[in-house]
């Protein structure tokens, strides 16, 4: 398997999964909900990282194909980094205690499987807007 390529294909996810989330940071500005400095670190941290696997492997091999193999690993490591990374989003959200919960809450939405973690969205003690339409985001995507 060509590990290097690998990288630069799960790279390619991160960056734009960190470009994605500029809508939750819109958001939170547009709104004054006090969740913007989380969402800016989330979104620099998985950027930066995505950047630095696009950038840093030196031989990525022939691009003309992908054999089964590796279209396993993009597939498995992908869902793996897109959830680790989208939970970050979640975890520095005022209202996630554990990254376990964020993560649950990144996994289940980027798999649009409809189980939440989060209790109360819209009650006595929102969650930020920002965090609101992250929740929705995930689960449309």
């Amino acid at each position: 398997m060509r590990w290097p390529f690998i990288i630069r294909i799960i790279g390619v996810l991160l960056f734009v999964l960190g470009l994605c989330m500029t809508l939750p940071l819109g958001c939170s500005l547009f709104f004054k909900d006090g969740a913007h400095q989380g969402h800016l670190t989330a979104m620099a941290v998985t950027t930066i990282m995505g950047a630095i696997m696009v950038v840093i492997p030196k031989k990525a091999g022939n691009h003309d194909y992908i054999n089964q193999r590796e279209g396993i690993a993009v597939v498995a490591l992908g869902w793996i980094g897109i959830g680790l990374f989208g939970a970050l989003l979640f975890f520095l959200a005022p209202n996630f205690s554990t990254y376990t919960d964020a993560f649950f809450e990144s996994v289940s939405g980027f798999t649009t499987t409809g189980s939440s973690v989060m209790t109360n969205i819209e009650g006595a003690a929102p969650s930020p807007v920002s965090v609101q339409t992250l929740h929705s985001v995930t689960r449309v995507s």
